[in-house]
Formats: structure tokens, C-alpha cells, sequence
């Protein structure tokens, strides 16, 4: 026989052991399981590395919230003092124009608190008291208000979507 014939037989022999032969079909569902295992391990894998991701947006978010709110707080006196300008104007008719660039200058800053998305808290006269975002200068006696109602807001709240930055200072009916 020569050396070609030889190597034949020997593939020959070897597939019909491999066939005969009751591993390789052992082996090969043995491949099969440790590669469904190792699939759901990745897959597991993956999904919590996507939920750290979305943990770790929300945490970078609401820092990003805590921060911009300590910042803005040092801008709403300001606002209120515009405001306190706007309530009082000069009596003279020469400052008109005065009046109209103070009030340009309050409503920019209010636009350009807005588009941060932080809003003024709404209230008037009339209103219930609301602790969450409200805090009572006085407590006292009146006849048109009913009780737990606000006589007067002194000064404006604000909140930064649903987080208080300040809350409002008023007066409220007892």
C-alpha cells in the first residue's frame, strides 16, 4: 500500500468510529448546552450593563437638577428685587422708559429661567395652603379669606420641574 492509500483508510476508520461511536453525539449536545449557557450569560450580562447605564443617566440627570437649581438660587433675589422695582415705579413721567427696560430686564430673566425649565409657583389670593411648596410668614385673622387659605404671596416660589428650589413665602387666613 502506498503512503496515500494508508492515510485514507485511516480517515475511513475514523469516521466510522466517530459515527459508531456514542460520544460524538454526547459531546456534541455537551457543545450545544455549554453554548446556550454561555448565550444567556452574555444576554444576562447585557441586560445589566444596559440597566447601569439608564441607573447611571438618571443619577448624572438629577445631579445635573441638583446643580442648576443651587445655581439659579442666586439669580431669584435678583428677580425679586426687579419685581419690588416694578411694584414701586417713579412718579415721574421721564422715567417711563425706565420702567419699560426694567421690566424687559425681568421678563428676560424669567424667559431665560424658563427655557432651564424652572417656573414661578403659581398662586393668588384664595388659594389653599400648600405646605409641599409654600411657607407661612403669618397666620392671622381676615374676613374675606376662610381658613388655610392665602391672603398674600410676599414672595414668589420657584421649582425646577417638580423639585421645590424656593418655596413661596405668604400669608395665609386662620
Amino acid at each position: 500500500m502506498t503512503e496515500n492509500e494508508n492515510s485514507t483508510n485511516e480517515n475511513q476508520e475514523n469516521k466510522k468510529t466517530f459515527l459508531e461511536g456514542s460520544e460524538a453525539p454526547d459531546s456534541l449536545e455537551a457543545a450545544r448546552i455549554e453554548a446556550a449557557e454561555y448565550l444567556d450569560c452574555l444576554q444576562r450580562e447585557r441586560a445589566s450593563f444596559a440597566n447601569y447605564k439608564r441607573r447611571i443617566d438618571l443619577e448624572n440627570a438629577a445631579m445635573a437638577d441638583r446643580l442648576l437649581a443651587e445655581h439659579v438660587k442666586f439669580f431669584l433675589p435678583v428677580v425679586d428685587d426687579l419685581e419690588r422695582a416694578l411694584n414701586h415705579p417713579p412718579v415721574d413721567p421721564d422715567c417711563a422708559n425706565w420702567i419699560v427696560g426694567i421690566d424687559l430686564i425681568r421678563k428676560k430673566l424669567l424667559t431665560t429661567l424658563e427655557a432651564q425649565n424652572v417656573i414661578p409657583i403659581d398662586l393668588k389670593p384664595g388659594d389653599l395652603f400648600d405646605p409641599i411648596n409654600q411657607e407661612a410668614v403669618t397666620h392671622e385673622e381676615n374676613d374675606r379669606f376662610s381658613d388655610g387659605e392665602i391672603i398674600e404671596v410676599l414672595q414668589t416660589g420657584y421649582q425646577l420641574k417638580d423639585r421645590v428650589i424656593r418655596p413661596a413665602l405668604v400669608r395665609v387666613a386662620k
